[in-house]
């Protein structure tokens, strides 16, 4: 959730998912030794409390012992932001006149912990690590991640939910793209990007984390920033877009596709190429089934694309997991062997860049369904849809 955006009122469901995070998280740590885990910027503090931090330089830090209510330690400015969580999780506010770590330290030493072996947030500063280890020079640490991205990875009902409906809103507007509501020729890059977030936000998003729109060469840089180029007619467009919507009083969950269009008939190499993409975005997707490692899904795509030839153009991982955040486990990426299972939640996006010419990438978030298939949240069309390639206005 966006700084700007208020942490939405606790539903009922949002609530018992919490709660059984919470137990899941702590039988984790007893399994792995964790004696705390000290929660600060990222994923999993709104994923276990519903508060989404500000990324400022005061610490802000939630305490998770194993045993006892966890404590929620927040600058005193932060704190009318932080929603209500039903006796949860305590608040600690602090001053500027006072010193956070010692309030952390004594919450740590309360809990028996501040010689154990304590977990910190992959995405704490560098400055709140090393303030801990000087409070706390026994202490032994190692990445939250370690307990919590196993866990993060495995969708509840809630959050499968949360997906789905975003994955439709995100679909509404892909639609548009490939109708050709969304005017293309003589048109800036920016421009079609900015209209693509609207349209999210149109569609419930109330956060926009990106809209690549990559043009002619620009098509083959897979991360394209929109810039001042005006698309021309007869060249390949990619269009990657995704934000956030809440649901039922929790906090966002993300979207994510990618649709390629062409401003004009597609040449043959064009149309072969994106032919290749789909079978192999197909195979990916039928690939992706409970009991398999997501390494293998990544080398069904790559097989794909390998046999017809395009294989040195297929420059990056065929995906990653999706949730609170738009990039998380489980990566769909060569040597990761990750057991695929029900409640996993990934996108499946291989693409074709020949640099200087033209790119293309066909994406969808996929889930592992109960019973272990795989379900897409995109349905938006999979052609190489041929949209306006009038004159320049």
């Amino acid at each position: 959730m966006s700084a700007g955006t208020p942490n939405p009122v606790l539903s009922e469901g949002a609530r018992s998912a919490r709660v059984d995070r919470l137990e899941r998280v702590r039988q984790a740590m007893d399994h792995q030794g964790i004696d705390a885990l000290l929660l600060s910027h990222g994923a999993d503090l709104p994923w276990l409390t519903g508060y989404s931090a500000m990324p400022l330089e005061r610490l802000t830090l939630l305490v998770v012992p194993r045993r006892g209510t966890p404590v929620l330690v927040v600058p005193g400015l932060e704190a009318p932001r932080v929603p209500d969580s039903d006796g949860m999780v305590e608040l600690a506010p602090w001053s500027d006149a006072e010193d956070p770590m010692d309030l952390v330290t004594d919450l740590l030493r309360r809990a028996g912990a501040t010689a154990g072996r304590l977990g910190i947030s992959d995405r704490a500063w560098a400055t709140t690590v090393l303030g801990l280890q000087r409070h706390l020079p026994e202490a032994r640490w190692r990445e939250a991640s370690a307990v919590t991205a196993p866990l993060r990875a495995v969708k509840d009902a809630t959050e499968l939910e949360a997906l789905r409906r975003a994955g439709a809103a995100a679909d509404r507007v892909a639609a548009a793209l490939q109708a050709g509501e969304i005017p293309m020729v003589g048109r800036r890059e920016a421009d079609v990007s900015a209209e693509l977030g609207a349209r999210l936000l149109a569609e419930g998003h109330f956060q926009v984390n990106f809209a690549i729109v990559g043009s002619g060469p620009n098509a083959a840089s897979p991360h394209h920033e929109p810039g001042e180029r005006v698309i021309q007619a007869g060249e390949t467009v990619v269009c990657d877009f995704g934000g956030a919507l809440a649901l039922d009083g929790d906090v966002g969950y993300c979207s994510d596709i990618t649709r390629t269009v062409v401003t004009g008939e597609p040449t043959a190499e064009v149309g072969e190429a994106y032919e290749v993409l789909r079978r192999a975005q197909q195979a990916g997707v039928a690939a992706a089934r409970a009991g398999v490692t997501a390494a293998s899904v990544d080398a069904v795509t790559r097989t794909v694309i390998d046999e017809a030839g395009w294989g040195e153009y297929f420059i990056h991982r065929t995906g990653h997991g999706i949730g609170i955040e738009e990039h998380e486990d489980p990566y769909i990426v060569v040597g990761n062997e990750t057991v695929l299972e029900p409640g996993h939640a990934f996108s499946v996006e291989p693409g074709i860049y020949v640099p200087g010419r033209f790119g293309m990438r066909l994406e969808d978030i996929v889930i592992i369904d109960e019973q272990g298939g795989p379900e897409r949240l995109n349905r938006a069309d999979h052609a190489l849809a041929v949209v306006e390639s009038g004159v320049a206005p």
